[in-house]
């Protein structure tokens, strides 16, 4: 849960004089265990996990300084029992240390100091700032960090001008009109954060204490990390590959050293169009060749979403579509629409999906192909719409032929999930709350009720040892389909976790999935 909902993947943090550690210590104990099986390797004992099911016990976490000679303290825990139920982050710096811990409904966050001890005594906790919010908390990379005088760094929701903001000692210092992502780090001038000019654009800008806004990295999608002074950055624009550069920040910003690339050139080229005339974030990608494989001057139509928290996917960033003119190679109009639910925009637009996960998001698709089909009436064919996503886009995609069949009429869904209380507690019941307390949320946003909806083709596809989306969602989904009598495929993936990593299966995958929505939307039209 802490890597997965709250970036937060290190587990210990060494003091700026390299003499300590400040350590977490997780308890799996208290959660509930699943066993994870290959029927392919029947001999092969299932694998035991601890996972933490929404409204199911979490891990007990602690925070421990450990000093070179071995003597050790604990500085905090959280979970059962405890105020807070999540440590989502942990900094260390010459100015002091901080922790970030948040409570398990995530409507409020503190901040907290541990100040210098010895290895005979365990740091004093107190509490800088307590950040509220009557959703959920946002706590995006360097939600707190203390700058080199000592002052509180943090990055707050701004409701007056539905804005993340830049906040230094609690008070707002980047401009009201500014979408801030993450904040990179703090220099003696101010803070280096990545930056939203428009949705579809990372910029790494320097925000000064003084109020002004230096653009450093600009027009792309960027991301950065800092360690010190010292700062790596990779950028890309729909032209430009991703490229990495090495940067210090004093005594002045510039460039030392560039990051050679060795990957292989991929072998399409994406051909992206922003349909500006959509209500939500949406790019088009269209066949490179001008002819199509159906024989038709007009294309069928494939929604390609993520289409929920967490990920955008409509970027400026070239090689975040090769995948999609891929598929549009294929014969397709190819749509990416990042609707409500998805970073980028706004608070609020984020905040569109609270209690509810499939309404906005399905409402928000519909919107952007009804924006396609009416910029290219006479390109496009509004009888053939397949969708085709993975993870929570393989949820939308399920979603829309069970909700929505006058709209869609062929899905693929990859590794969906189809009930909401068998996935994790920080992502779920940050959205959906805790289903002990809101079971109409939970009924509201699952696919099994919508089974006996379903008359368009759908194929199901899950990895067998996913320990992320249990398999038990599809399984569950294609029990609800069969005793409803309604004809549906799944493509079990033997040794595949959530993602295809191994590129032959990815490959042969994709082919599958393509040749299924070509079949399948060949057939739906007249």
């Amino acid at each position: 849960v802490a890597a997965e909902e709250f970036d937060r993947s290190r587990g210990f943090w060494w003091s700026p004089d390299s003499t300590a550690l400040l350590v977490a210590r997780v308890d799996e104990a208290p959660v509930r265990q699943v066993w994870i099986s290959d029927p392919a390797r029947p001999d092969v004992p299932p694998r035991q996990l601890r996972y933490p099911a929404a409204g199911s016990p979490n891990a007990a976490v602690s925070l421990w300084r450990i000093d070179l000679a071995g003597t050790s303290s604990c500085v905090l825990a959280v979970g059962e029992g405890h105020p807070d139920e999540y440590l989502t982050a942990v900094s260390w710096n010459l100015s002091g240390a901080l922790a970030v811990v948040i409570e398990r409904r995530q409507r409020r966050a503190r901040v907290l100091r541990l100040d210098s001890a010895g290895p005979e005594s365990a740091p004093t906790v107190s509490v800088l700032a307590e950040l509220t919010d009557d959703d959920w908390v946002d706590l995006q990379p360097g939600v707190a960090l203390l700058a080199d005088d000592g002052s509180l760094i943090t990055l707050e929701r701004d409701a007056a001008n539905d804005r993340a903001r830049v906040f230094r000692d609690r008070m707002a210092f980047s401009p009201g009109d500014l979408q801030v992502r993450s904040i990179v780090a703090a220099t003696p001038t101010g803070v280096l954060a990545l930056t939203a000019d428009r949705p579809s654009e990372s910029c790494l800008t320097l925000l000064s204490f003084d109020g002004g806004v230096t653009p450093l990295l600009t027009g792309g999608w960027c991301v950065a990390a800092a360690r010190g002074d010292t700062i790596v950055a990779t950028d890309s624009t729909f032209e430009q590959l991703p490229r990495s550069r090495v940067f210090v920040t004093a005594p002045r910003w510039r460039q030392i050293a560039e990051i050679q690339s060795f990957a292989a050139m991929p072998p399409v080229r994406p051909r992206v169009e922003l349909l500006t005339s959509s209500p939500v974030p949406t790019a088009l990608l269209w066949p490179s060749t001008s002819g199509t494989e159906h024989g038709s001057d007009r294309l069928p139509v494939l929604l390609y979403p993520y289409g929920g928290p967490h990920a955008q996917r409509v970027i400026a960033a070239r090689a975040g579509f090769l995948e999609a003119q891929w598929l549009a190679d294929q014969g397709f109009c190819v749509v990416v629409a990042d609707g409500r639910g998805t970073p980028g925009v706004s608070p609020a637009w984020e905040r569109a999906v609270a209690g509810d996960f499939a309404t906005a998001v399905l409402t928000d698709q519909i919107a952007a192909l009804d924006a396609v089909l009416a910029a290219y009436p006479d390109r496009l064919r509004s009888d053939r719409v397949g969708i085709m996503g993975w993870s929570f886009g393989g949820y939308l995609a399920a979603l829309a032929v069970l909700a929505r069949p006058d709209r869609f009429h062929a899905a693929v869904a990859g590794a969906p999930v189809t009930d909401w209380g068998l996935y994790d507690t920080g992502y779920t019941e940050r959205y959906l709350g805790l289903p002990q307390e809101h079971p109409d949320h939970y009924r509201r946003s699952d696919l099994t009720d919508l089974a006996p909806n379903l008359d368009r083709p759908l194929q199901i596809i899950h990895g067998l040892a996913d320990d992320n989306v249990l398999v038990a969602h599809t399984l569950s989904l294609s029990a609800a389909l069969l005793a409803a009598g309604r004809p549906h495929s799944v493509l079990p993936l033997s040794g595949v976790t959530h993602m295809t990593p191994q590129p032959v299966i990815a490959a042969n995958l994709a082919r599958l999935q393509i040749e299924f929505l070509q079949r399948t939307l060949a057939d739906s039209g007249v």
